[in-house]
C-alpha cells in the first residue's frame, strides 16, 4: 500500500534559487498582492516559492518589518501553488491568484498556525491539508501492520488493514470530489490517489477538471500523469504479454484467452509473494477445473533461483520471465512498481480487478466460477 502525503509532495526534492520571474504588476494594478503578518519575528526575509513540476522555485524576496510585517507584488497567469517560507524547514503552502491575500501566521510554526484571507482555493487547500495530517499516523500504523501481516502469512489480518486503509482513503476522495473546479482538487488527485487502484475515480476526476479547468496546470499534470495507466486500467482490454516459460519457448497471456485469468506478479526473491503462494495454490486447486487459470509473470533475474521457487512453492501454472527483474517489458507494460501484485481478467480478456489477494480473491472467484 502506498499513499503520497500531501505535504511531502509539496516540499519535494529542494529549493532552487534565483528565476524571479513573477514580480511585475499590470498597469491597472490586477496583479497579486500578499499582505503578510508574522509574529514571534520582527527582522529577516521571507522567501516566495512556486512549486514546480520537481522543486520549489525561488521566486521573490522581501524583508521582515518590525512589526513583522512583509509584502509581496506580483502577477501569474492562473491560481498556481506557491510556498511562502522562512526557511526550508518552516513555510506554508497557498494557492496564488491575482488579488489581495492577507496572511498571518506565527514564525515559530507557520504550517500549523497560518491563517488566509482573500483566496478560497488556499483556504479549500488548508482544509485538504489538515484532513491528509489528520490521517497521516494512522495510515501509518495500517502500513505496519499490513505488512506485519503479509511477512507472517496472515492474510486475513492484512486484508483487515488494507480496508481499514482504503476507507481512509474515501475521506480524501470525497473531499476532492466535492471540490470539481478547483485547482487544489486537480492538484490533489495527481498527488494523493493512487492511479493504478483508483483509475476510475480520478479519470473520472480528470475528465470534471477538463470541462471546469482544460488550460489549468493541474489538470494538464493529472491527464499526463494517468495517460499510462489507461491501458491497463479496468475495463480495458488487457495487452498481450509474450515472454519465455521455463523450457525457453514463449508463451503468451492471449493463449488462455476464454478463462477467467490472473496475472500475478511475483520474483522468488519477494518475501510477501512466497508467503502468499499457498493461499494461490490452493485457489488455483479449486478453480482450475471451472475454467480458472493463472499466468505467473516473475521478475527474477536468476533462471535458477526462479524455477527453485517455482518447484519449492508448488507452482503448476504457466510462468513466464524474461529474467529482466524490474525492467521486465511486462511490468513496464502494467506500470507494476510493486509487488505481489495481480490483474484479473474475464474470459473476453477484459480486466475487471486489480490486487485481490488472499479472502478477496477468493470471494471474488467464488462469486465468478460458482
Amino acid at each position: 500500500m502506498k499513499y503520497n502525503n500531501l505535504v511531502l509532495a509539496f516540499a519535494a526534492t529542494g529549493i532552487l534559487a534565483g528565476c524571479q520571474g513573477n514580480k511585475s504588476t499590470s498597469a491597472n494594478g490586477d496583479g497579486y498582492i500578499i499582505q503578510g503578518k508574522l509574529q514571534n519575528q520582527t527582522e529577516g526575509k521571507v522567501y516566495l516559492h512556486e512549486l514546480g513540476e520537481q522543486q520549489l522555485v525561488a521566486r521573490d524576496t522581501a524583508e521582515i518589518g518590525k512589526d513583522g510585517s512583509f509584502k509581496f507584488e506580483g502577477t501569474v497567469t492562473e491560481p498556481t501553488l506557491y510556498r511562502v517560507s522562512t526557511d526550508e524547514r518552516n513555510g506554508v503552502m497557498l494557492v496564488l491568484e491575482n488579488g489581495t491575500i492577507r496572511f498571518q501566521a506565527d514564525a515559530k510554526d507557520m504550517n500549523g498556525t497560518a491563517k488566509i484571507e482573500g483566496s478560497e482555493e488556499s483556504i479549500l487547500f488548508q482544509e485538504l491539508n489538515k484532513l491528509v495530517n489528520e490521517s497521516q499516523l494512522k495510515q501509518s500504523q495500517l502500513e505496519q501492520q499490513f505488512n506485519q501481516a503479509m511477512s507472517e502469512g496472515k492474510t486475513a489480518e492484512a486484508e483487515v488493514a488494507r480496508a481499514e486503509y482504503m476507507n481512509i482513503q474515501k475521506g480524501v476522495k470525497k473531499f476532492i470530489a466535492s471540490h470539481p473546479g478547483s485547482v487544489v482538487s486537480a492538484f490533489g488527485t495527481a498527488t494523493l490517489i493512487d492511479p493504478v487502484n483508483d483509475f476510475a475515480f480520478a479519470d473520472s476526476m480528470a475528465t470534471l477538471f477538463k470541462e471546469k479547468m482544460p488550460e489549468s496546470k493541474y489538470t494538464k499534470m493529472l491527464t499526463n500523469r494517468l495517460a499510462p495507466y489507461s491501458s491497463t486500467a479496468i475495463g480495458a482490454t488487457a495487452p498481450d504479454i509474450n515472454l519465455p516459460s521455463p523450457d525457453g519457448s514463449n508463451k503468451t497471456l492471449s493463449s488462455l484467452k476464454g478463462k477467467y485469468v490472473l496475472i500475478d506478479f511475483w520474483a522468488s526473491w519477494c518475501g510477501p509473494c512466497r508467503k502468499e503462494n499457498p493461499n494461490v495454490v490452493r485457489m488455483y486447486n479449486a478453480y482450475k477445473g471451472k475454467g480458472f487459470e493463472i499466468y505467473g509473470v516473475s521478475l527474477d533475474q536468476s533462471k535458477e533461483k526462479w524455477l527453485g521457487a517455482i518447484e519449492k512453492d508448488g507452482l503448476t501454472w504457466q510462468q513466464v520471465s524474461d529474467l529482466k527483474g524490474w525492467e521486465s517489458a511486462a511490468a513496464s507494460l502494467y506500470n507494476v512498481t510493486a509487488i505481489p501484485q495481480t490483474i484479473l481478467l474475464d474470459p473476453n480478456g477484459k480486466i475487471i480487478a486489480k490486487n485481490l489477494r488472499g479472502e478477496e480473491l477468493e470471494a471474488k472467484l467464488a462469486s465468478l466460477l460458482k
